[in-house]
């Protein structure tokens, strides 16, 4: 079976629809991280209440990605991507009305509902209009454009709030959502005209298969979950990109400006340049893990992780403030973490058969947001146990400590990685068992 250069030019116009988006889908997801400030200010919001509204809308978001990979499966990208757009724009205009956080909260739970739905549809239009062959490289290119995301909600709508009013600046990222509901509605198609249901080609040997999860059965998530290359998926995705996370979702333009002392262009120059290198090795990530798919882990996950890790740690056990190119090499680091985290999904991908796509995927994403979900979680509760909670008392020293919660947690998943690639290498029989002790004897 081969793509006619309409049915792919088709592809591409669905995917551009798709994947725009995704970048808005990621505006949203990150719209409080760089008024995180004047949140604390609307809502009076000490720092363990302004980390609860990231960490209601990520556990929304990671609690939901299994039922959106069956949904998916069942219904295919274009509904379930339509109701994601339209939460999520009902969750902003709740938002941009909001004055409690009570139903601030609200505001994010719908937000995290509806971004949970968009990138999962992305990745299965990838996978049912493109061939197999072009997978990573079009996850990869998908994340970064994306990425673009983050630079509106830092830099444009900034500055639309402070040129304007909170209601009028969130308002119309809502309306953003009306308008891309209905251009996902009206564009995006589950699968190519001629064939009767969501399919992945493989051009290498013309073999069409159904995309259909077994998940309706009873046995999908435990049969992904017992494949060790799921689990190496997941720890995976969830050790190299929650760092990043929690910087630009929430703690990064505070700790920059009333910790490091910086101006806000200043920081929003570092933050934007976190963005940009994410871009940047995006294509350079997706080309090593297809030319060394079994040296992914060690040669590319692993190596971000420690080079998050060392970096963090600099910052923080630097006396007194950072210096400006520390910092920028610490907006390096961290966005390497991105691009890594995308590897996760051609782990999904190559260990789980296509009737278990969304499925594994699902999996898959939960662990990175589960990561950041902690890591969000434990630095604002550290900034509240120094007496820090306030914009008015963040002080460097309790940043400094509050950073230092995320050091278990990338111990904790580099360990789960080096364990459960073992396992899939021995599963797949590219490496022996280790013999028992009592075989050794």
């Amino acid at each position: 079976m081969t793509s006619s250069p309409a049915s792919s030019l088709r592809a591409w116009i669905i995917w551009t629809v798709g994947v725009a988006g995704y970048v808005l889908a990621v505006t949203n997801r990150t719209s409080l991280a760089a008024v995180g400030v004047d949140a604390a200010d609307r809502f009076s919001a000490d720092a363990a209440t302004l980390s609860l509204f990231a960490v209601v809308q990520l556990a929304m978001y990671g609690g939901m990605q299994l039922p959106i990979g069956v949904l998916l499966d069942r219904y295919g990208a274009r509904p379930i991507m339509t109701i994601g757009m339209v939460l999520m724009a009902a969750g902003q205009l709740t938002m941009a009305l909001s004055e409690s956080v009570g139903v601030a909260l609200v505001a994010r739970v719908l937000v995290g509902a509806g971004d949970a739905a968009v990138f999962p549809g992305v990745l299965r239009l990838i996978a049912t209009w493109f061939p197999a062959q072009r997978a990573p490289v079009m996850v990869q290119l998908t994340g970064i454009v994306g990425q673009a995301g983050q630079l509106i909600a830092v830099l444009p709508l900034a500055a639309l709030l402070h040129a304007t009013t909170w209601t009028i600046a969130f308002g119309s990222v809502g309306g953003l959502g009306v308008l891309f509901a209905v251009l996902v509605f009206a564009i995006i198609r589950n699968h190519p005209p001629e064939v009767a249901a969501d399919v992945s080609v493989d051009t290498d040997t013309g073999a069409v298969r159904v995309v259909r999860s077994s998940v309706d059965t009873g046995v999908g998530i435990r049969a992904a979950w017992a494949h060790p290359g799921t689990r190496l998926a997941f720890w995976s995705h969830f050790t190299t990109p929650f760092a990043g996370t929690a910087f630009i979702l929430l703690w990064g333009m505070p700790f920059l400006t009333a910790g490091e002392g910086l101006s806000l262009g200043q920081a929003a120059g570092i933050t934007s340049v976190y963005v940009f290198i994410g871009m940047a090795l995006g294509p350079i990530m997706g080309e090593l893990s297809r030319r060394i798919p079994n040296m992914r882990s060690r040669a590319l996950v692993l190596p971000a992780v420690a080079v998050q890790m060392v970096v963090w740690l600099t910052v923080i056990l630097w006396p007194g403030p950072a210096p400006l190119w520390l910092l920028y090499t610490l907006a390096f680091a961290l966005a390497m973490g991105g691009p890594a985290s995308m590897i996760a999904f051609d782990h999904a991908r190559t260990h789980n058969p296509a009737h278990r796509l969304s499925t594994a995927t699902g999996v898959t994403n939960a662990g990175g947001f589960l990561a950041a979900l902690i890591a969000i979680f434990m630095i604002g509760l550290a900034m509240d146990l120094q007496g820090a909670g306030t914009p008015d008392t963040y002080t460097l020293d309790a940043f400094r400590l509050a950073f230092l919660t995320q050091v278990p947690l990338w111990l904790l998943g580099g360990a789960f990685i080096v364990i459960e690639r073992r396992k899939t290498r021995v599963h797949i029989g590219m490496d022996q068992p280790r013999p028992r002790r009592r075989e050794r004897g």
